[in-house]
């Protein structure tokens, strides 16, 4: 039975839900309620300034780009200085920015570029803020009870998203997009209040490196030495890219041409929403001995999803795939981040979670950009059969890599010895547990970096 330990608000919590995991946990579920709102006004926004849906592409493309670009140097910062500053300037650089949208767009006098422009200073404060985000979370969890951790902050996170997409599409409909991204600019500033109050004492401090780019070098060195980690996130750069695709391009067209309008594909994402949180509730009691391997297996089912608007199946069939790809992708998330933490060196968590997020992203603009020239070349059913075709591919050719297969979840005071890439053979502890998360990876964003609600995995 899991120890409980007194809170200082005089309540009892389970003792792996620390001080640091517990105000993590409360800033995610702030700006996730303010983040999926936000994009819903973000839309809105751009219709009122008279844009259209290409204006609606370029002000996400402003976000999306940065936040690919500057990953890698977000990475390496958030290893060199403590992390919780990190995420606190990122997250004032977000308020700022939000903050003058709103403004813009309540007087009536925002324009396009303003909105790019505003837009992809958020995403460049994301790009800080993702990697420093998810070494902190890996590095407030300590103990057996990991995973079922890291279930329960993902629990929080797509429930509150649930929540605020909900609610962001309410308040849109009756007081405007303005004051929804004016809440979501509060969010931030809540959220980087809490954050700031983080204790790091218990962190070892970091040695100095040799610049900038050594820095990179090692992280570099240290993600390709790991075929289990390289492999996964180049499966997943293909699967998040056509998960892009198929749910901002095809998914939309599919429900307006022949499921009978917007509604039953809103419908239909929240049944994945619905089916993120079941899956997180599941994998609070669920630890499997080979998780990466289970991970991995989960995958399959996000192919699900493609294949039924292919058909397509009707509305309430489609709604129901789409509960079952949720399920599973959190399924791989939690295992992905448990494996993360067991397996990577604490010291080096920001920048490895730096080349997970970028390898992850990277083909999404693509992605999405082939998207319609697909179509007019192969035709939109060839496409999204070709799309779960390609999904399916790639998550078998992973399974060949031993250390997916393999890897096993060793026992809490066991760690990698130096040099393991990965085997899950266990070794006498001989430094901090490793930490990092998954949040790039499936990416479910931590905060509101998910491209729209595209990129899954850690996510």
């Amino acid at each position: 039975m899991t120890k409980r330990s007194a809170s200082p608000l005089g309540t009892r919590r389970p003792e792996w839900a620390g001080r640091n995991y517990v105000l993590l946990t409360a800033a995610t579920i702030v700006t996730s309620l303010g983040a999926h709102g936000a994009l819903i006004a973000t839309t809105w926004a751009v219709f009122e300034a008279g844009g259209d849906a290409g204006d609606v592409g370029l002000v996400a493309m402003a976000r999306f780009l940065p936040l690919v670009l500057f990953l890698l140097i977000g990475g390496a910062v958030a290893d060199r200085i403590p992390r919780h500053r990190v995420m606190v300037a990122a997250n004032a650089l977000n308020f700022v920015s939000q903050a003058v949208f709103a403004a813009l767009v309540l007087s009536g006098t925002a324009e396009i570029w303003q909105m790019m422009v505003l837009t992809a200073l958020c995403g460049t404060g994301q790009a800080f803020f993702n990697p420093a985000a998810e070494g902190m979370l890996m590095s407030s969890v300590t103990g057996e009870q990991a995973s079922r951790a890291f279930a329960f902050y993902r629990m929080a996170m797509h429930g509150a998203g649930i929540g605020g997409a909900a609610l962001g599409g309410a308040l849109v409909a009756f007081v405007g997009p303005g004051w929804v991204l004016a809440v979501d600019a509060a969010a931030f500033a809540v959220a980087g209040a809490l954050r700031a109050f983080l204790d790091v004492s218990g962190i070892p401090e970091r040695k100095p490196g040799g610049g900038l780019f050594a820095d990179l070098r090692e992280g570099w060195q240290e993600f390709v030495g790991r075929p289990w980690l390289w492999s996964i996130v180049a499966q997943f750069s293909v699967v998040v890219a056509l998960i892009g695709a198929v749910e901002a391009v095809y998914g939309p067209l599919v429900a307006r041409d022949e499921l009978g309008g917007a509604r039953p594909w809103g419908i239909a994402l929240a049944g994945y929403g619905v089916g993120t949180v079941a899956g997180a509730i599941l994998m609070t009691r669920w630890k499997p001995r080979r998780m990466l391997l289970v991970g991995t297996l989960g995958v399959f089912p996000i192919a699900l999803p493609s294949a039924a608007l292919a058909v397509p199946l009707h509305p309430a069939g489609l709604t129901a795939v789409m509960f079952v790809s949720g399920v599973a992708m959190e399924i791989f998330g939690v295992s992905w981040m448990t494996t993360m933490h067991q397996e990577i060196p604490e010291e080096k968590l920001s920048r490895v979670s730096a080349y997970d997020w970028f390898g992850s992203t990277a083909l999404l603009p693509l992605s999405t950009a082939l998207a319609g020239p697909a179509e007019t070349a192969f035709g939109r059913t060839a496409s999204l059969w070709g799309a779960a075709a390609l999904m399916t591919l790639v998550t078998a050719l992973v399974l060949l890599v031993p250390d997916v297969r393999h890897m096993t979840r060793r026992p809490h005071g066991l760690t990698a010895a130096k040099g393991d890439a990965g085997t899950g053979v266990d070794a006498p502890a001989g430094g901090p547990v490793g930490a990092v998360g998954a949040g790039a990876v499936v990416p479910a964003p931590l905060d509101s970096a998910d491209a729209e609600g595209a990129v899954r995995r850690n996510g």
